[in-house]
């Protein structure tokens, strides 16, 4: 007698040898290669975004407020041993002397004093186009560090004086990265950067100045932990006005929609390689199963018991899914480098290294996926009779029980959800596939039934009668291989979609010819002539709305203060002034997504889904606005949705009429300008009291992110499509024993080669049509609802989509086919007839 240890290595020795489990062995390094490369990138690039949230922030920790930093958090600071210094920005206009054009712009400017950032360097160069370097330093007292940007409006050089209030500083160097600069509407302005020694000399900070402080701490983790954690405390009491706390969150808000997105993508391309993977072992175990029968049948004959068998197999499919598993972690380490070099640039600095959770997950998945999808039909081979040794019709292969494959389905889906790291994704993709699985089955046998009463026995030709009885004989097989073929179609036609269609939104979402100026403060007088003026610098398309600026009093009738809100973001919105506007029409970018925009109904108001969300606001709720001491009651009647990345004018609230009249109004455009030398400064010196924000950085910047991201799709893009092949091959050759079998029945009645040549390919193609259309219907129902819910835009698929489908599972089908059945059609017959049951 053999041991269960013997046996198995014994057996794992003789399959690998005969190429049995190649199939097996390759889907599973495919699905771990491709998960954990996506795993390793992931967290190395978390780990690296929250190393520089130090630098993004300028310290370990920030206080913000509105007025100068309270006292109590400079003493907490200091006796928690935690070093701070404080810097303060705000806007103010900057010019050049007269004797240099006198030109002037908006700027924002920032006091530092010695020893900023804390956390980080500033880059700088003698002149712009100087190489930068990292420098410690600061202005010194009277001078400027400026971006190179606000040279060029106002035709200055380094060297030359800049014109602050009341003061004259000398521009001493140029600006080319300011690490903790943040996103708001004022740093989108050109940088100007002065020691905080030469502030009060320029009397530019007034009581009515919008001067935004910055209190920022670094030390120890510790250190820095208590002191956050009582901050967040002591900001939420009611004499605690215009303060909070930042984080890393709110450091590049323009990049995380971006961000998110990208990793969306990426998880999205190594699920669909894991979906593909658990079909193919399915397949391929099952086909190694039933090769395994005869021979399990002579162990039970030697006297093997079951137990030891089924442990034989265990043990061998335990020891494939380990080597899979480590061979598909090593393969996903080297190729995560691959998109180290594609993504470069996400973050500032070297990546830190990977952790070790991939490792574990990818070897969780690989085990997961053999003995949830392998191992189940492998375990019936302890149970074949030793009868069937002498009688080959008994101790088939049968269907695995609901409840091994629900826990085995259950525990992969698990995985797969935790492994997209977004809820929404991982229902849409693991759902969208279990329901297409249900559908492709029902439609396929309806199918069958269908095809065998359309076709004619008497007029139809030879090879069509026979590759339709090959079919509807045996309807459980057809059902099987065309849900095969259809799954990993789905999932082919899903990434054709993915890498064309998909992206193409999501570049239009933000494309590159976005507006890259906004320009706010044009008085009504000026509206006529500033379009003009666009106009006739060649600027056809522009958005233009006017802005009003309003405050939020009350909510159905009752007064409102921040006080009334826990969330920050909430008690910040109802401190200060709302941006509003007005149109007949809704904004042809904004989605309506509850209510009705009715075209110039008074009383009532348009709110962005979002902010009503943090106001717990809805709809029927009225709002009470003051603008300029006008209180103006508004019902809200439509809910919008904002893509806040479009780079588009967009307001938080709307009142939906063409004309307001009795509330004061200024306007704003945001437009692409004209690539010509100047454009800015004559429009600034024909329209002097207007403010110009340059958005080109940010939207390069963007850009670039998005370019990146998309290599790396498509280079993950060929792990899946391996898979897929994978797939389709094991569909085609998973009846390879029963199509042997009447091949060489209908060989020794006299059926020529030819003929079941003929056969063959129709079988395949009918099979690869039908596969083709379900799974391009099915993709473009998942591929929809992955743009809308996941992804978060537009998206429609082509009619074509269906016909190219079904002509390439055609061809597909075909082609893997030939490849894996052409030793059917040249097995003598002799020997296909001992080896089929009776």
């Amino acid at each position: 007698m053999t041991s269960a240890w013997g046996l198995g290595w014994r057996t794992l020795w003789r399959d690998l040898r005969a190429g049995e489990l190649r199939l097996l062995l390759v889907a599973v390094v495919l699905a771990v290669a491709a998960l954990t490369a996506v795993g390793f990138f992931a967290d190395r690039l978390k780990g690296g975004l929250a190393r520089d949230a130090r630098q993004l922030l300028g310290g370990d920790a920030v206080v913000a407020s509105d007025n100068p930093t309270p006292p109590a958090f400079v003493d907490k600071a200091r006796s928690l041993g935690l070093a701070g210094i404080s810097t303060l920005n705000f806007p103010t206009m900057a010019r050049a002397p007269d004797a240099q054009g006198g030109a002037s712009k908006l700027v924002a400017l920032k006091a530092v004093p010695a020893g900023y950032p804390l956390r980080g360097n500033l880059q700088t160069a003698p002149a712009p186009e100087a190489k930068a370097s990292s420098t410690r330093d600061v202005p010194a007292p009277g001078e400027a560090w400026v971006d190179r940007s606000l040279l060029e409006l106002l035709g200055l050089k380094t060297g030359d004086p800049l014109l602050l209030g009341d003061i004259r500083l000398r521009i001493a160097r140029v600006i080319v990265l300011e690490p903790d600069r943040g996103t708001g509407f004022v740093n989108f302005a050109p940088r100007v950067m002065i020691n905080e020694a030469d502030l009060p000399a320029s009397n530019l900070v007034q009581p009515a100045s919008r001067v935004s402080w910055r209190f920022a701490v670094a030390g120890s983790d510790a250190q820095v932990a208590r002191f956050v954690a009582w901050a967040a405390e002591e900001v939420k009491s009611p004499t605690v006005r215009g303060v909070r706390v930042e984080s890393l969150e709110g450091g590049r808000p323009e990049m995380k929609q971006t961000l998110e997105r990208a990793e969306k993508f990426l998880n999205l391309v190594a699920l669909l390689a894991a979906l593909l993977s658990a079909v193919a072992v399915a397949l391929a175990a099952r086909g190694f199963a039933a090769a395994h029968l005869d021979d399990c049948a002579m162990l039970r004959v030697l006297g093997q018991s079951q137990r030891t068998i089924a442990f034989a197999y265990t043990f061998e499919f335990a020891l494939v899914g380990i080597v899979g598993s480590l061979v598909g972690v090593a393969i996903g380490y080297g190729v995560h480098f691959v998109f180290v070099l594609l993504l470069a640039g996400l973050v500032e600095t070297a990546l830190p290294a990977a952790g070790w959770w991939p490792v574990g997950f990818g070897l969780g998945m690989g085990l997961t996926l053999l003995f949830a999808f392998g191992l189940p039909p492998v375990l019936q081979l302890a149970q074949v009779p030793p009868l069937r040794v002498i009688r080959r019709d008994v101790g088939n292969l049968k269907p695995a029980s609901a409840a091994v494959l629900g826990v085995g389905i259950a525990g992969f889906a698990a995985l797969l959800l935790a492994a997209s790291s977004d809820l929404w994704l991982g229902a849409i993709a693991v759902g969208g596939f279990g329901a297409a699985v249900v559908v492709f089955a029902g439609l396929s046998w309806v199918a069958v039934k269908v095809l065998r009463r359309v076709v004619n026995e008497n007029t139809a030709p030879r090879w069509l009668v026979l590759a339709v009885r090959q079919i509807s004989a045996r309807p459980a097989y057809a059902v099987v291989q065309v849900s095969a073929l259809a799954v990993g179609l789905l999932a082919l036609v899903l990434l054709v979609l993915l890498r064309t269609d998909l992206i193409a939104s999501w570049q239009k979402a933000t494309p590159p010819d976005a507006p890259n100026r906004f320009v706010i403060n044009v008085m009504p007088e000026q509206s006529d002539a500033f379009q003009r003026t666009l106009r006739e610098a060649g600027v056809r398309q522009f958005d233009w709305y006017p802005m009003i600026r309003g405050r939020l009093v009350a909510v159905n009738g009752r007064p409102v203060s921040p006080d009334d809100y826990v969330e920050n973001r909430a008690q910040r919105l109802v401190d200060r002034e709302f941006n509003l506007s007005h149109s007949a029409a809704p904004p042809p970018h904004n989605e309506v997504v509850a209510g009705q925009w009715r075209p110039e109904e008074r009383g009532a108001v348009s709110v962005e889904e979002g902010i009503a969300k943090t106001l717990g606001l809805k709809l029927g709720d009225t709002l009470r606005f003051d603008i300029g001491g006008m209180q103006l009651d508004s019902r809200i009647t439509s809910l919008r949705k904002v893509d806040w990345g479009s780079m588009r004018a967009n307001f938080f609230v709307m009142y939906p009429v063409g004309e307001m009249p009795e509330v004061p109004v200024t306007y704003m455009g945001a437009f692409r300008a004209p690539e010509r030398q100047g454009f800015d400064n004559q429009l600034v010196r024909a329209f002097p009291n207007i403010t110009n924000v340059d958005m080109t950085s940010t939207i390069n910047q963007v850009q670039g992110v998005l370019d990146k991201v998309i290599r790396a799709v498509e280079f993950l893009f060929g792990f899946t499509l391996a898979a897929g092949v994978v797939v389709l091959f094991a569909a085609v050759t998973a009846t390879r024993e029963e199509r042997a079998r009447e091949f060489a029945i209908m060989r020794a009645v006299g059926a020529g080669s030819a003929l079941l040549r003929q056969v063959q390919r129709a079988e395949l193609i009918g099979v690869g049509l039908l596969a083709g259309l379900l799974a391009s219907l099915v993709a473009s129902a998942v591929g929809w609802g992955l743009a809308r819910y996941a992804f978060g835009f537009d998206w429609t698929a082509s009619p074509w989509v269906a016909v190219i489908g079904a002509l390439a599972g055609a061809v597909l089908a075909l082609a893997a086919g030939w490849w894996g059945l052409r030793e059917v059609l040249n097995r003598p017959v002799v020997e296909t007839l001992r080896r089929a049951p009776q």
